[in-house]
């Protein structure tokens, strides 16, 4: 909670994003890393990951407090590192775009795409989806998304101009129009269509097991695929180092299976099951790329925001 004014702190929000798209797109990559890194250390050392942790203990059973500790301390790393990179991305160039990214499993995709379909891409907060967003509308494919809303309305509009300046197609989840027909009928064009979905932020979503505990995830995905009859692609995405630097993995896993029987409702459960599958297994087998500063697992959520077990 701010201690000034809410316009005030508002205002100091939006001025400390508006800065961070001047000054660190300017600084040199090395030194910007180096200052994003010190701000996780500062933010893990005054108690800011305490959420990061909870979550790092409940994929990683058993973990030491001092692994922990380390985890963490990189978990949040990486967090700000997402920043740093997303700061920069305006001023890289294709190539140098193209040099950041290394996919895995996207032939299947390719070949969708090359025929003029859609694939629908269940996504979770893993290592840098706006520079994966940036590289596919550059060398893959057009792209289409939701964005939540943020607070303040200003830094939603600064990030919403942000992503469209990359090329991406923004749709705001909330306060405009219908979102899944908006996401129908950009199924119906060649493009990918990524989708966060790894945590219920409409109290909507359904229990699946992840990680071997239950959790709420998004059921859109998984929706908008059986509504519009296209592939759905689990994908993940990690940080891996690039000499000094930093680049990312972007891994394709493979398509979701519809199941022949059963009411939508159990085939949307059963789709979204399977994509928890494969994030859980590239969480547990990178922890540390997991962005999830929020609560996702239903012991941890209020019972009256879970509502009845899905």
């Amino acid at each position: 909670m701010s201690l000034l004014p809410s316009g005030m702190a508002d205002a100091a929000t939006v001025a400390a994003h508006r800065l961070g798209f001047a000054v660190v797109r300017r600084m040199p990559e090395r030194v910007a890393y180096r200052t994003f890194d010190a701000v996780a250390d500062l933010t893990v050392a005054r108690g800011g990951a305490e959420r990061m942790r909870a979550n790092y203990a409940r994929v990683r059973p058993g973990t030491d407090a001092a692994t922990l500790d380390a985890l963490v301390r990189e978990g949040m790393r990486s967090y700000l590192r997402y920043y740093c990179e997303a700061f920069r991305l305006p001023v890289l160039s294709r190539d140098e775009l193209a040099d950041r990214v290394r996919t895995e499993g996207d032939a299947p995709v390719r070949r969708v795409l090359a025929e003029g379909g859609s694939v629908v891409c269940f996504l979770g907060h893993l290592g840098n989806w706006d520079l994966a967003g940036a590289w596919c509308t550059q060398h893959l494919g057009a792209v289409t998304t939701v964005a939540e809303r943020l607070e303040p309305e200003a830094v939603f509009r600064e990030f919403l101009e942000f992503r469209e300046g990359l090329g991406m197609t923004i749709l705001p989840l909330t306060g405009g129009p219908d979102v899944f027909a908006a996401l129908r009928e950009a199924a119906r064009r060649p493009g990918l269509l990524p989708l966060l979905a790894d945590r219920d932020i409409t109290r909507r979503g359904v229990t699946v097991d992840l990680c071997g505990l239950p959790a709420r995830m998004a059921p859109g995905p998984a929706a908008l695929a059986l509504a519009e009859r296209r592939p759905l692609v689990p994908v993940s995405i990690r940080h891996e180092r690039r000499g000094s630097g930093w680049g990312i993995v972007v891994t394709f896993h493979p398509q979701v299976p519809v199941p022949t029987a059963g009411p939508t409702r159990e085939k949307v459960l059963a789709m979204t099951q399977a994509c928890a599958d494969a994030l859980g297994g590239a969480i547990r087998e990178h922890p540390t790329d997991w962005h999830m500063l929020q609560r996702v697992f239903v012991e941890d959520l209020d019972p009256v925001r879970v509502g009845s077990p899905t």
